[in-house]
């Protein structure tokens, strides 16, 4: 069986209409999948972080990042691998 490869990917930046219509298909795009998402606006500041799966992407995730940052310009995108972001938050 094949292991899974995750990213987390957040956005944040000022509220406007579809953004997590088109960070998903940014990321279907490249063959990843979204796997869990949470959202909120915050007075009139939206914040999001996904979980995908990018055991079969087709981009890496620097261009990933540049793909779904080139779909919202205005908001500030970020992309790390599971591993990464588990090393930077153990104790």
């Amino acid at each position: 069986m094949k292991e899974t490869a995750k990213a987390v990917v957040t956005v944040i930046g000022k509220d406007m209409v579809g953004i997590l219509a088109k960070v998903s298909t940014a990321c279907a795009q490249a063959n990843a999948n979204v796997v869990e998402v949470t959202q909120s606006v915050l007075e009139s500041f939206f914040c999001m972080v996904m979980i995908i799966d990018i055991t079969d992407a087709n981009k890496s995730i620097e261009q990933l990042q540049k793909a779904i940052a080139a779909e919202v310009p205005a908001m500030q995108v970020h992309v790390m691998h599971e591993n990464i972001f588990n090393s930077m938050h153990r104790i």
